[in-house]
């Protein structure tokens, strides 16, 4: 006897668990209003990083001393600054450059992290307290200090700024890495895959750094946001992009003169400093509550 299938379930096919799960995911960060604000603010400034350069006119480094400290208007909508230098332009070049110390310095300090967190938490041993130990003493200072003692030494520009804020970020990753490798090391499938021979590089980077992705990812989010606001420290401090690059923290630096008659100068580029930071921890926070299998439910 043949047996009809039903016309609903004629070309359906049952998704992969790494999809439903994909789908679960989605449905959990949609729910969070204020992550999905965070996220689109993150995309519209790292799109505003890449094009907003070509969509302005004016030219952020050239000074016109006739327009020097005009208010906002029409014609400079964040008014000018010192030198005649239109503010709402320097802001738009500016968000390229915090993007980039952002996302390369963080970048450069999740290699380095992941790595030395996972060799110490699927090794262990003395090399693990080695390791662990170097980390502790880096965790010992403060970040912006070290970061200041580091540009202090190798000088002050940005590409040394990107290098001192993934220096003290590493120790971050590092421990979280550590810490959920541990578990996963303690798996029965990891013990299987051992005993068919399976070599550590193998078990390492196909099994253990795929199921520890989730607390990367999230603080790699939240770590941009804190690079951004020790980049613009630094800078403020003389320390990162040399005048007259148009980064945030120089900006403000420079404005801080002219507080009391024109304080636009300091207003626009520390708001845009706060906006950018709230987003990207906005959003970190929406990806950690997505991500933890205790939101499931």
């Amino acid at each position: 006897m043949v047996q009809h299938t039903p016309a609903a379930q004629i070309g359906q096919k049952r998704s992969s668990p790494r999809v439903e799960a994909y789908k679960a995911f989605w449905r959990r960060l949609r729910k969070n209003k204020a992550a999905v604000v965070g996220g689109v603010l993150v995309l519209f400034f790292i799109l505003i990083g890449i094009f907003g350069p070509y969509l302005t006119s004016m030219d952020p480094n050239s000074p016109q001393i006739a327009n020097k400290l005009k208010p906002p208007s029409a014609e400079h909508w964040f008014g000018t600054d010192n030198y005649g230098r239109d503010i709402f332009t320097r802001i738009i070049h500016g968000m390229g450059i915090t993007m980039k110390v952002g996302f390369f310095s963080v970048a450069l300090g999740g290699v380095v992290g992941v790595f030395l967190g996972i060799i110490s938490g699927y090794y262990g041993g003395k090399l693990d307290t080695v390791i662990m130990r170097i980390m502790d003493i880096l965790l010992a200072f403060p970040g912006i200090l070290l970061a200041l003692a580091i540009v202090s030494v190798l000088g002050g520009s940005l590409q040394n700024v990107i290098i001192a804020v993934g220096i003290f970020s590493v120790p971050a990753f590092a421990r979280i890495v550590r810490g959920s490798t541990l578990t996963v090391r303690k798996l029965e499938y990891i013990d299987a895959i051992k005993a068919l021979g399976a070599k550590d590089g193998r078990i390492i980077f196909k099994h253990i750094l795929p199921n520890v992705l989730s607390p990367i990812i999230v603080q790699l989010t939240l770590r941009i946001a804190t690079a951004v606001l020790t980049a613009s420290g630094l800078a403020f401090l003389g320390l990162g992009a040399k005048p007259p690059t148009p980064e945030w923290g120089a900006m403000l630096s420079e404005g801080r003169a002219y507080m009391r008659e024109a304080p636009h100068l300091v207003l626009f580029p520390g708001v845009m400093i706060v906006i950018v930071v709230l987003a990207f921890n906005i959003f970190g926070d929406g990806l950690r509550d997505a991500l933890d299998p205790k939101m499931k439910k």
